[in-house]
């Protein structure tokens, strides 16, 4: 039985170009023909956050490509967003792009950590965690870590907190941290 949808392979390919040009990745596609009409959920991620703005101007020139594809003959629903917070961070670029927020990490030798996202470089992340009364910067290796997971935060992050997890090596390294 025919969709009269793409395939999730036929949109990556169709709206990779047009989403790189704005500056996102294609992360996911998902195609729901149980819906009426059927849902295709472009799921994209970039270094600068989904803006209501930039989600509308994806949203027009998508549906411009998806309409002039043949065999797209039925009414679907678009929809665009980001990955959600409970979004595994996987690699460089999913810590590059987390770099400010807290984050729980497994790492490989079982033991955990709860920290702020600072530098990603040299395959390795600079986590910022509690030392003491105080803050430090611990260098992981990205081969070290076997599960990263966004936290929800209800309150801010103290400033100097913040200072050290927008600091890059060098700027750490003046400042004796």
């Amino acid at each position: 039985m025919t969709t009269g949808l793409p395939s999730q392979t036929q949109v990556i390919e169709l709206l990779g170009g047009e989403f790189a040009r704005a500056g996102y990745e294609i992360d996911d596609v998902v195609l729901d023909t149980r819906t009426s009409p059927p849902r295709i959920t472009v799921i994209a991620d970039g270094d600068n956050p989904l803006d209501l703005d930039t989600i509308a101007d994806l949203s027009r020139s998508a549906s411009a490509l998806l309409d002039g594809l043949d065999g797209v003959h039925d009414s679907y629903v678009l929809e665009i967003s980001s990955p959600g917070v409970d979004r595994p961070l996987t690699g460089e670029k999913h810590f590059r792009r987390a770099r400010g927020r807290k984050v729980e990490i497994a790492l490989s030798d079982g033991s955990r950590l709860t920290g702020r996202v600072g530098e990603t470089r040299d395959h390795a992340v600079a986590l910022v965690v509690r030392d003491g009364r105080g803050w430090a910067v611990r260098e992981i290796p990205l081969g070290e870590i076997a599960k990263a997971v966004v936290q929800v935060e209800f309150s801010p992050p103290t400033q100097a907190e913040l200072d050290l997890a927008t600091a890059d090596s060098a700027d750490r390294t003046e400042a004796g941290a």
